[in-house]
């Protein structure tokens, strides 16, 4: 089945994508770089730590990465090596990671709102001038697809 062009365009996944990746970042305590990271890990399913050095080519580099992503339990271990015949660990993204994923492409199709409530989205407290900015964008998202 071939898609045309056009008619991903008419969709306008990626019209709200920055707002979207900043309240999904500031929420979840991840910089722009590691939920791409995610998102690409997730499409691979299972990976090695050699996969997901392969996918950070086309990021700054940050050597703590790895570690944060696994002690925050955003990547699990799906299977141990045993030296023998299973030579690497494999990783997997973990639920967490998928349910954020998830979560990040139903708000692109519209099938659901950024939240506003500052309970569930501290951009909305407004602490700072950025935060004020993104909060008044986030309600033009959330409008937007009103119409």
């Amino acid at each position: 089945m071939r898609i045309d062009a056009s008619d991903i365009r008419d969709l306008n996944l990626l019209k709200h994508y920055r707002i979207i990746r900043k309240w999904a970042c500031k929420n979840n305590d991840l910089n722009d770089a590691e939920l791409e990271l995610l998102i690409y890990l997730d499409c691979m399913d299972m990976f090695t730590r050699k996969d997901f050095e392969d996918g950070t080519y086309s990021f700054s580099w940050d050597n703590r990465r790895w570690n944060k992503l696994l002690q925050n339990d955003w990547i699990t271990l799906w299977r141990r090596n045993n030296r023998t015949t299973q030579k690497y660990n494999i990783y997997k993204v973990s639920f967490k990671g998928k349910q954020l994923i998830s979560r990040v492409y139903k708000i692109m199709l519209g099938e659901e709102d950024i939240p506003t409530s500052t309970r569930r989205n501290s951009i909305m407290k407004g602490k700072s001038y950025s935060d004020k900015v993104y909060s008044f964008a986030i309600n033009n998202v959330n409008k937007d697809k009103e119409r």
